[in-house]
């Protein structure tokens, strides 16, 4: 018993001398507590994707904790709006006999951040844009599948960095 009490000891302390330590959230984005995430407008041909982007962009708001989303953009301290730009897609890697194995979708958001003093927060245009790769099928309900789950993995990854960046725009 002693021996794995100093076992977990000796682990921690190897942890707190790498430099590990708990990433805290809260006051990274001064002073702005409450957020609003308007459904994007689709000006893609990719029926439902702003419904996607949109729940990705508020569940990531949702898991980080800090600020809190609100429904009405009138008592938001920041609202999030904007567009799906037309999402574009193509073979990435190829059998011998020139049939696509793999496709790549790149998934791109234009997105404004206002402020309710009215002020723009810049967004980097490279937190907006991701691309994922997804496996070609013969069956074409395998294939739409396949887009469609790399499509909201690609927005799962955007929905991170635009937090990511929001955080580091707003910081004080």
């Amino acid at each position: 018993m002693k021996s794995i009490a100093a076992l977990l000891c000796l682990l921690s302390l190897l942890l707190v001398g790498c430099g590990y330590g708990v990433v805290r959230y809260s006051g990274g984005f001064g002073e702005v507590r409450t957020v609003a995430i308007n459904t994007p407008r689709n000006d893609s041909y990719e029926a439902g994707i702003e419904f996607v982007v949109a729940d990705a962009l508020r569940r990531e708001f949702l898991r980080r904790r800090a600020p809190r989303l609100v429904k009405d953009p009138d008592s938001a301290d920041l609202v999030l709006s904007g567009a799906v730009l037309p999402i574009r897609a193509g073979g990435r890697s190829f059998s011998s006999v020139v049939q696509a194995v793999e496709y790549e979708v790149v998934l791109e958001v234009e997105l404004l951040a206002r402020l309710s003093d009215g002020m723009e927060v810049p967004l980097d245009r490279r937190a907006t844009r991701e691309s994922e790769r997804y496996l070609a099928s013969a069956d074409a309900e395998a294939l739409r599948k396949n887009r469609s789950e790399a499509l909201r993995q690609a927005a799962n990854v955007m929905a991170g960095r635009v937090y990511d960046a929001l955080y580091e725009s707003l910081a004080p």
